[in-house]
Formats: structure tokens, C-alpha cells, sequence
């Protein structure tokens, strides 16, 4: 029987049709494992970057490891004591001006010498251990200044010895004859040198000083010109302790009831110029100790009970109306364990070692963090000095030991306060974030507070992503759902072109081109931007009043042929009411005629108190997000494109307008592509390097100022990082900078994904 059907139904398929190659299985796999295997080489990748980070920053946070060296026995009458730069062969001074050498490493005697004095005797010692002087006060008030030096010889092997030799000058007259030194001092200046002598006349204190001034001959001879003594603080009513820069600038004198009068050198003489109590609110108010902190602008005090302060100069106003340096107290340190003993200044930095309650603790000065504390030798001490290069530190006690320690301390003005929390350093006028790393002074205490550079990452952040979001969100909506097809292929291309622009060009145009450009022209430049978005409402306003036939006329998406046009006639009028804004509601005096004059810059100055940069966080910000919105604009784009059809359709043919489906359907079913983008933008302005280097005055300061520059974390890598010693704080500071923005940037991001996995969830199904 023939069937009815003309079409049989075609044969079956073999079998073979649906079986994959070998080939194919085994490439598969292979992608496979590639892909996985570089998923956990991303992560591991990331992850041993922090890890190199953490490796180059954990050094900033160990303290101070000090090891004690072998002591050596010296005579017990030792007043004081020097040593070589290599601390090889340190000497001691006897009571009676005898300068034994020993050697450190066996205690051998290498020199004795004694001072050629006659009748006299010596009555004081005082020694400078790094720079081999020795000053002798004898009993008829003259000062002997005896110099120590060193000189190394190398035998046929090459091994090195260091001999010393002494050399003693002739006495000075300083004092009031007759009347013994009880104490002396020895001060350098830029035009002479002071030596200035304590006395005792009939109970009363007596401060007498010469100027010691080299004078060159005509052949070339040098001489020195002892001035006449004169008196010094003649008006302080008892003294305890003498601090003398080493600058001879200024002169500080405790008192025996707590009371420190400062003096300043007047060419002349020293001048009063202020008096204070520390511990004027403590039960005793008396000074302990006292003792100049490297640059001799800060004394560190401690009280009979421990309790320390730290007085610096810097400028305070002054009951005229003046700002002048005065004497201040900036810090309150520590409880010590006792009375103190003794504040001894390091040398190149601001650390001390304090002596109190059987206890020694080396701190910093700045930051008041405790770099390390031990126990202090049996007998009182007398004297202690730091090495040059901050390695080792010796003490003279009283039971006649030399004893010495080692120091191993990188990076002693290193602190969690200093780097994230308000420190108040010397000669500022009060507590503040600052990073000021160099300077032309080896006084210059290095500045590396992380906050003004990340205060400024998130500046510049903020003004690029408040000038890119809007556009690149708006246009990506604008062209993936109302512009034409044949128009969006080319938007699109162009628009990934513009990213791949180098930031150096975009940097170099911003700085040299858009700068001074946008800088006379300000207030028109904000006119024409500010009219733009309400020209573009009217605009719609108006389009929505016209008769539909008129509008059929435009066909859809090709709104932008007639709205172009209206906004840029609208920017022009704006441009050109400018001026006319400016002279009506910007208006300064002219300090030459005393006319108002219609100056935005100057109005600024004025009326805010605050700085105008022509290259400041605006421009950076406009720059910045010309680079940022490419990117933001293609991924979201891409996004809005990728919303399937059928909800569209779908919304529209509920009843839903253009514009209530592209707000209720396709941007909450494309958020977690449009939040990607953002995240994706942020991370590229907030890693922006180039732009801000040249775009802004780079200057390190926290200011919401719009028109003032700033400093971002990775433009002060790019800046510092080549001229940074290898493990030195700075350089290892700066890594600090790049661990921050590192965990910045991965927080951020950390964040904004789960936000885009909820999202995500939520808006799956619309």
C-alpha cells in the first residue's frame, strides 16, 4: 500500500555527526587547565605584590635593638671622656686635666698626657666627644682648650691603626680672676666662636663670656681675636643647668625653682627674650634634667616625678599683634620611672636617651614612641655621647667604667602616629598631617605623613569621577538605546580610540595648554558648562510642546541633528555673558587706582582666604575624566547593549514610554555591568600618574579648596621613588604609599563587587 505522503521524512543522522574529535576533546581540556591555571596565577600574583609591599614596609615598625659591648675600666677620678669616629680609642679626662687613651679593643694604654698648668688647677671639665675637645676651667678662671685628633697607619698588611696625639692651646682669660670655673662651655657661630664659664661670686651665680673671631693676614696667617669677657644673664636668680646651642645663637638657663630663661645673641650681647615654667602645675615645678635636642631649637625637660615635656620655638602671636619665635611646649612625653638623671641628644636625628629610676629609654623626640629601654649601669652617670652615624652610644659612670652599647635603629622616626595620625614638629605652630621629605638642611626633620597623599588620591578621584560619571553614563545610555544604528558605529569606535591616548599627552595638554587657558576665563567656562544641562531640559520641553506632524518629520534617534545645534547656541550666549557675570558679582578693589575691577582669581583670594592655582584639582579633574570616560562609557555601553529584546519589546508594548523602559528595565538588568565600569574608571583615576604630575602644582597639602593643587600617592611615587636611597625611611615610605594604595584600591574594589553580586540577584529577573 503507497502512502500519501510525497515527502518522505529524511534518513537519520549517523551517529559519527554527534561524536567530538579526539583532537578537540584534548584542546578543550588543555584551555581548560590554561585558564584555571591562569585564574590562580592572577591571584598569586596580586597576592605577591602586597606581599613584597608588606616585606618593604614591615621594617618601619621594628624598634631600636641595642646590644651592650664590653666596658672598659678606667681611672674612677674620669670627668669625662672622647672617642675616635670608629670608637676604637676612646680617652677620659681626670680631675686633674690628664687625658688617658685606651684601646677599646684590649684596653691597652695607647697615650698618656698631662696639661703643663703651673700653680693653677683644674676646677671643671668639659668634653665634646665627637669633635675631640677638651676645655679645662682652672681655679684662676682662665679656660685651657686642649684639641684631640686622630691619624690612621696601615703596616705592610695592611692592617690599620689609630694613633693619637694632643695638642694644648694657651690658656684664655674668661672669667673673673681669682675666681674658679665651675663649669664651661664651648659654642661655634657662623662669625666666631663663644666660650662661656659658670662662676660663683659671694653666693651669687656668674655667667662670663668671650668671642673667639679667626682673622686671616695679608700672607694668609691666621690669628685669633679674643674679645673683652662680658657678663650673661646677670638677672637669672640661680642656676641649675646651662644650655648652650651649638650654634651659639641663643643661651637657656634653669633655674633651681623650675624656672628657664631664654636669651638670644644680639651681636653683642644675649638679650632677654622669654621665661617659662614647665612644670609649673606640678607639686615640685623644679627641672630635673634638661638637655637640646638635635638642631637646637627643642629641650626636652623631665620633672622630679618623671613627667617630661618638650618646648620648641615657632612662630605665636604676641600681645602687639606680631608673630614671633618663641619658646613653646609642644608634647608631653611619658612618665619616666624617676626623677631624671639626664636628657642626651643623639646626633643626626631627633632621638634621646633619658636617664631616670635606675632605667635607660632611648626615644624619638617627634613622634614620642619608646625606640628601646634597659637597665642602667650601677653608678650615676656622667656623661654620655652618641656616635656620628647613630651605631653605637657610650657612658662614663661614676665607678669608673666606660660602657658602650650598639644600635641598630633604621628608622627611628618611624611610627604609626607619624605616618597616619597629627604630628606637632618643630618650628610649625601647632599639630598637622604633613610630607615633606627633603630639605636643604641637615637640621631638616623628614616629614611622612600617608594622609595629605591619600587625601589627595581622593580629590583628585573625586573631581574626575564628578566630571566623567555623568557624561559616560548618560552617552551610554543615550547611544546603546536611542541612537541610530549607523551613527552608533561610529560613536563607538571613536570612543574606544580616545582611551587608548597616552596620559603623558593628556598631562602635557592639561599643563601647558588647558591651564592657562581655562585660567582667565573661568567664569564664562562655568557659565557655558552650567547652562547645558538646563538648555538640554528646555530643549526637551520644547520638543515634547511640538505637533506630532513636526516631529514625525525627525525620524527617531536623529534627535540630535536640531538639539546640537540649540545647546551650542546656548554655550555661545553663555560664553559671552561671562564677562558681564563676572563684573556684576566678582569684583575687587585695585590696589593702584582703588576702582573695582572684575577679577574671579582675586575675588577668591579675598573673600575665602584661600589660594588660586592656575593649575589646580578643576583642571585635573577635567583632564583626568577625559581619561576615565572612554572607558566607563564602552563597558556600560556594552552592558546596555547586551539587555535582551524581549524585555524591551516587552515593556514597550505594556504601555511603557522609551524613557520609563530604559529607566525601569534596561538599567537596573544591566547594573552589575554599569557598576563593573564605575569600578573599572575608579581604578583608573585612582592610579593616575602623569596627569597629575603635570596638570597640578603637586604640592602635599589637604585642602577641599577646589582651586588649589594636591599630591596623589601614586604622583609621589613617580616623583620621589628615583631619588630615594635603597631601605632608607624615605624610599621605604614610599612603598608605605603604594602598600596604601594598593589596600585602597582592593577594598574599593572588594566592596563594589558584592554590591554587583546583589545587584546582580536582585535585578535578574525584572
Amino acid at each position: 500500500m503507497e502512502t500519501s505522503d510525497k515527502n518522505p521524512a529524511p534518513a537519520a543522522a549517523p551517529e559519527s555527526r554527534f561524536t567530538v574529535s579526539p583532537m578537540t576533546l584534548a584542546a578543550d581540556r588543555w584551555m581548560g587547565r590554561l585558564i584555571r591555571v591562569g585564574g590562580v596565577g592572577v591571584v598569586l600574583a596580586v597576592f605577591g605584590m602586597l606581599a613584597f609591599l608588606i616585606v618593604q614596609v614591615f621594617p618601619l615598625f621594628i624598634g631600636a635593638t641595642v646590644a651592650p659591648i664590653s666596658a672598659l675600666t678606667v681611672p674612677a677620678t674620669a670627668m669625662g671622656f672622647g672617642e675616635d669616629e670608629y670608637g676604637e680609642v676612646p680617652f677620659v679626662v681626670l680631675a686633674d686635666g690628664s687625658l688617658v687613651f685606651q684601646r677599646s679593643k684590649d684596653g691597652t694604654k695607647a697615650l698618656d698626657w698631662a696639661p703643663s698648668l703651673g700653680n693653677r688647677r683644674v676646677s671643671s671639665v668639659k668634653t665634646y666627644p665627637r669633635t675631640g675637645l677638651v676645655f679645662l676651667g682652672l681655679s684662676d678662671g682662665t679656660v685651657m682648650e686642649v684639641r684631640v685628633s686622630y691619624r690612621s697607619t696601615f703596616d705592610a698588611a695592611g692592617k690599620r691603626t689609630i694613633e693619637p696625639s694632643v695638642a694644648a692651646l694657651e690658656p684664655v682669660a674668661i672669667g673673673k680672676p681669682g675666681l674658679p670655673c665651675l663649669d664651661v662651655w664651648n659654642a661655634k657661630g657662623s662669625l666666631s666662636r663663644l666660650l662661656l664659664v659658670r662662676q660663683e661670686d659671694n653666693g651669687k651665680p656668674l655667667l662670663t663670656a668671650v668671642r673667639l673671631t679667626e682673622r686671616k693676614g695679608l700672607g694668609g696667617k691666621a690669628r685669633v681675636v679674643v674679645s673683652d669677657p662680658f657678663v650673661v644673664a646677670a638677672d637669672a636668680p640661680s642656676i641649675s643647668q646651662i644650655l648652650l646651642p651649638s650654634t651659639a645663637e641663643s643661651l637657656i638657663v634653669v633655674g633651681k625653682s623650675g624656672e628657664v630663661r631664654a636669651y638670644a645673641d644680639d651681636g653683642a650681647n644675649f638679650s632677654f627674650l622669654q621665661s617659662f615654667v614647665p612644670f609649673k602645675e606640678s607639686r615640685d615645678p623644679a627641672v630635673a634634667s634638661a638637655g637640646l635636642i638635635f638642631g637646637n631649637v627643642s629641650v626636652v625637660f623631665v620633672g622630679r616625678d618623671g613627667s617630661q615635656q618638650v618646648w620648641s620655638m615657632y612662630p605665636q602671636l604676641q600681645p602687639d599683634g606680631k608673630s614671633l619665635r618663641r619658646w613653646g611646649k609642644i608634647h608631653d612625653g611619658e612618665v619616666l620611672a624617676g626623677a631624671g638623671e639626664g636628657v642626651y641628644a643623639a646626633e643626626g636625628n631627633k632621638c634621646y636617651l633619658a636617664v631616670a629610676g635606675g632605667r635607660l629609654q632611648l626615644r624619638n623626640m617627634t613622634t614620642g614612641t619608646l625606640r628601646w629601654e634597659g637597665e642602667a649601669p650601677a653608678g650615676s652617670i656622667r656623661q654620655v655621647a652618641f656616635s656620628g652615624n647613630y651605631d653605637r652610644f657610650t657612658a662614663l659612670s661614676a665607678d669608673g667604667k666606660l660602657h658602650r652599647w650598639s644600635i641598630e635603629d633604621h628608622h627611628p622616626e618611624s611610627s604609626w602616629g607619624a605616618f597616619f595620625g597629627k604630628i606637632w614638629y618643630e618650628g610649625a605652630t601647632g599639630p598637622d598631617y604633613t610630607w615633606q621629605s627633603s630639605s636643604g638642611s641637615d637640621e631638616f626633620e623628614a616629614k611622612y605623613s600617608m594622609m595629605p597623599l591619600i587625601y589627595g588620591t581622593a580629590k583628585g578621584t573625586f573631581f574626575a569621577l564628578l566630571f566623567a560619571l555623568p557624561i559616560a553614563l548618560t552617552a551610554a545610555i543615550y547611544v546603546s538605546q536611542f541612537l541610530r544604528p549607523e551613527y552608533r558605529n561610529v560613536v563607538k569606535p571613536v570612543m574606544e580610540i580616545m582611551a587608548s591616548l597616552p596620559s603623558v599627552v593628556l598631562g602635557f595638554l592639561a599643563g601647558l595648554w588647558l591651564a592657562p587657558l581655562v585660567d582667565p576665563r573661568l567664569i564664562s567656562i562655568f557659565c557655558a558648562v552650567g547652562i547645558l544641562a538646563p538648555a538640554a531640559l528646555f530643549a526637551g520641553f520644547l520638543w515634547s510642546a511640538l505637533p506630532q506632524p513636526v516631529r514625525r518629520q525627525v525620524k527617531p534617534g536623529m534627535e540630535f541633528v536640531w538639539l546640537l545645534p540649540f545647546l551650542a547656541l546656548c554655550a555661545y550666549f553663555a560664553w559671552q555673558a561671562g564677562p558681564a557675570v563676572e563684573a556684576m558679582f566678582f569684583t575687587v578693589k585695585d590696589s593702584v587706582s582703588g576702582l573695582p575691577i572684575a577679577d574671579f582669581r582675586e575675588w577668591w583670594r579675598q573673600t575665602t582666604g584661600e589660594t588660586y592655582d592656575s593649575r589646580n584639582s578643576l583642571v585635573v579633574g577635567f583632564v583626568m575624566g577625559f581619561a576615565v570616560i572612554p572607558i566607563v562609557f564602552t563597558i556600560a555601553e556594552d552592558s546596555l547593549s547586551n539587555v535582551p529584546n524581549s524585555l524591551i519589546s516587552g515593556s514597550l508594548a505594556l504601555g511603557a514610554s522609551r524613557w520609563q523602559t530604559v529607566w525601569s528595565v534596561v538599567v537596573p538588568t544591566a547594573i552589575s555591568g554599569i557598576v563593573s565600569a564605575i569600578m573599572i574608571g575608579f581604578g583608573r583615576a585612582i592610579g593616575e600618574t602623569m596627569i597629575v604630575v603635570m596638570a597640578t602644582g603637586n604640592t602635599a597639602v589637604m585642602e577641599t579648596n577646589p582651586f588649589s593643587g594636591m599630591r596623589t600617592l601614586s604622583a609621589n611615587i613617580a616623583v620621589e621613588l628615583p631619588e630615594a636611597a635603597l631601605g632608607h625611611t624615605h624610599y621605604r615610605a614610599l612603598f608605605l604609599g603604594a602598600c596604601c594604595l594598593f589596600l585602597l584600591t582592593f577594598v574599593i574594589n572588594t566592596l563594589a563587587e558584592i554590591l554587583r553580586q546583589r545587584l546582580r540577584e536582585r535585578y535578574k529577573v525584572v
